[in-house]
């Protein structure tokens, strides 16, 4: 009988003090979504998806849009997705993290004046690659939080060079390879749980 009541208080305690451990360990967001300031200085709108995939590892879906036509024929249309998986060194959400991004863009750009190769042509075309990055995220309370991020890869362009908007006339197809900065944000990131 003693046996019994103390195999019983055993299996108590521990069920017990495992509850305990669950309700103490730290809370990780699994899902947040985020705006890059960046962006919206280029007048793009933009928006990201980022999922909890394990303690240290989160999948980060971005995507931005701008189909403004300015005056004088300027233009800056473009769409682009860049998906990027992360690792982070402390825990998601917290700290320091290293990315490996992808891109890919369909654009019909030019005749911007402080360009100097965009002074005259347009560009319409396509562009796919990928690169590594390196960011740090700040929580600002519960719900919000702040992260900035810089990468670095290629990218492969194709595109067609026009020399006006309107009159369509090409100067002649190209493809470029490109090596430089692919990534860079100043985001805004809520928490939806």
């Amino acid at each position: 009988m003693k046996l019994i009541l103390a195999v019983g208080f055993l299996l108590a305690f521990a069920t017990g003090v495992n509850a305990q451990k669950q309700r103490t360990q730290t809370y990780l967001p699994k899902i947040a979504i985020k705006t890059n300031a960046l962006y919206w200085a280029t007048s793009t709108p933009n928006l990201g998806l980022e999922i909890g995939l394990a303690k240290k590892l989160t999948l980060d879906i971005s995507g931005n849009y701008n189909p403004w036509k300015f005056s004088d024929n300027k233009q800056l249309k473009h769409w682009l997705v860049q998906p990027e998986l992360r690792y982070w060194l402390c825990e998601r959400f917290n700290g320091s993290f290293f990315g490996l991004h992808g891109h890919y863009a369909h654009f019909n750009i030019g005749q911007i004046d402080f360009i100097p190769c965009m002074k005259e042509y347009v560009y319409r075309g396509n562009l796919y690659g990928g690169g590594i990055s390196y960011g740090y995220h700040w929580a600002m309370g519960d719900r919000w939080g702040m992260e900035v991020t810089v990468g670095g890869g290629y990218a492969q362009l194709s595109y067609d060079k026009y020399l006006c908007r309107d009159c369509g006339e090409r100067v002649g197809q190209f493809k470029r390879t490109y090596f430089g900065p692919t990534r860079a944000g100043i985001s805004l990131i809520y928490f939806l749980r």
